[in-house]
């Protein structure tokens, strides 16, 4: 493929964004003007999912096209490999310098990854061990906690001001662009920008906040009977200490987030606005997704950590002017791990060997094109931390057409008809008519996928892990790329609050 023909490239991630609180994909109450605008432009995934439902390793995988257990790279405090071949790797061996923006998450000491280029830096240290960044009135309320819930509402987090920066950094990037570009420059770009909202803490800045004060209501699907409630969920709740909460914190969280939404919005709205100043929409292939969901109360639930839609599901929108269609959606069963192949794709870089991920080209100009509406995510964890709740887990979510089944190492598995029971709420893996669904599905979880084989690496990893912490809190290595904050940066507003 000549350079003259290859797309320029940017591609956002948030973190934590509910897929369902957006305009695009039907919410009535948050204002996202600029996301709006972009699925307009654009094709919309309904059915987008994360490798995992927590940060690190969703990321990593989304980076490889590998899935987790592959990689072993499973909870917050993994290294991924630093010769793992990326899809930055990739875009780079084919004359590209792919740069990143803001956050990343990765741990250890490979803080590229592929990228050419680092600007900025994200809030949060890449040496487990080393001290937790200070937020001040708001520290330990970005969950999974139950004073995540109780410590919101309006205020500011440290979070938002360096998304702001991520935000400035990135058009001021895009400006430098169009500088060379009007001097002749004709090399295609790639931009990654990495924001940390709509992240917990659940604080959002007083105009944010009252924007939605009195419009966003409780959750709509309500905690289960607890004689009911799976085991491990009901552990995890207990472990979270979320089994009750007050109704006034949990309006007062739910419309902090819709305000940090509304403002993940606008930050995405300034960088596409420094492409079009520069005149540098017409060949840029941009991508907005996050790296897992936001579960808000439904169910009772918040934060990520489970395999319910709210929680797996991620938005994906991917506009291509002159290449894509606009204003379309898709119904296939996707992953983050597709986009690194689809860039890859477009780019014409060599292919990643080891890597699953299918580009959304071919569905995103036909959906009749060939696909099989398949996907995987994987959650394990350790007890390094104390936010993984009482004991390791093992768990593997399969989706396939309308059927989604959940594999929990040592319980029961779960199974829902997505298409009859959207919201989740009827388990039929003990339905015999669905036995054979649920054995199907099961063996192709198992197929590739062996807990007793992962429970051991894991607890080996972890006994590593305990010696890799001490040498950091002892050694302090230096922290590239972090953004220090400041405690005083994060506020909560002490006056009357949202239904309180």
């Amino acid at each position: 493929m000549s350079t003259e023909r290859r797309p320029d490239i940017v591609y956002i991630m948030s973190d934590q964004h509910a897929r369902k609180v957006a305009g695009c994909y039907g919410d009535t109450v948050v204002a996202t003007p600029h996301l709006d605008a972009l699925a307009r432009q654009g094709v919309v995934f309904d059915n987008g999912y994360c490798p995992s439902p927590i940060c690190v390793p969703s990321r990593m995988s989304a980076f490889t096209g590998q899935w987790p257990f592959e990689q072993q790279c499973w909870t917050l405090q993994d290294h991924l490999g630093t010769d793992r071949p990326t899809w930055m790797h990739a875009l780079g061996a084919a004359d590209y310098r792919p740069t990143l923006v803001g956050r990343m998450h990765a741990v250890g000491p490979d803080q590229h990854h592929g990228f050419a280029e680092r600007i900025g830096a994200e809030p949060g240290p890449h040496w487990p061990g080393v001290p937790r960044q200070d937020l001040g009135v708001l520290a330990g309320a970005q969950g999974p906690a139950r004073v995540s819930v109780e410590r919101s509402g309006r205020g500011q987090s440290a979070y938002q001001l360096a998304d702001e920066e991520v935000a400035r950094d990135a058009a001021q990037w895009l400006d430098g662009v169009g500088r060379r570009r009007r001097a002749g420059d004709a090399e295609p770009f790639c931009l990654m920008v990495g924001f940390t909202l709509p992240h917990c803490p659940f604080v959002a800045r007083g105009e944010d906040f009252d924007a939605y004060d009195g419009r966003v209501g409780p959750p709509e699907h309500p905690p289960p009977d607890p004689s009911r409630e799976h085991p491990w969920l009901a552990k995890w709740r207990a472990a979270c200490g979320i089994a009750t909460l007050e109704p006034a914190d949990v309006l007062r969280a739910r419309t902090a987030y819709y305000g940090l939404v509304a403002r993940t919005d606008a930050l995405v709205g300034q960088v596409l606005a420094a492409l079009d100043r520069n005149g540098l929409r017409q060949n840029t292939l941009i991508v907005y997704t996050s790296d897992h969901g936001e579960q808000i109360g439904e169910r009772g639930l918040w934060w990520k950590n489970t395999f319910y839609e709210e929680s797996a599901g991620v938005p994906l929108i991917v506009s291509w002017p002159g290449h894509l269609p606009h204003n379309e959606r898709r119904g296939h069963v996707v992953n983050l791990i597709d986009i690194g192949a689809t860039l890859i794709d477009a780019a014409g870089a060599p292919g990643l060997p080891a890597s699953h991920g299918r580009s959304l080209l071919g569905i995103a100009r036909d959906p009749a094109a060939p696909w099989e509406n398949v996907t995987f995510s994987e959650y394990v964890t350790d007890t390094a931390a104390a936010w993984t709740g009482p004991e390791a887990t093992r768990q593997r979510m399969i989706r396939s057409d309308r059927y989604k089944l959940v594999v929990i190492d040592g319980y029961p598995s779960m199974l829902f008809d997505l298409e009859d029971d959207p919201a989740e709420r009827r388990d039929l893996a003990g339905d015999p008519a669905h036995a054979g669904i649920r054995e199907d599905l099961e063996a192709r979880v198992f197929a590739n996928w062996d807990p007793r084989a992962i429970e051991a690496i894991v607890a080996r990893r972890q006994q590593e892990k305990t010696i890799l912490h001490r040498w950091a809190a002892r050694t302090r290595p230096p922290l590239h790329f972090v953004r220090p904050l400041d405690p005083a940066e994060s506020w909560l507003d002490d006056r009357p609050r949202a239904n309180a």
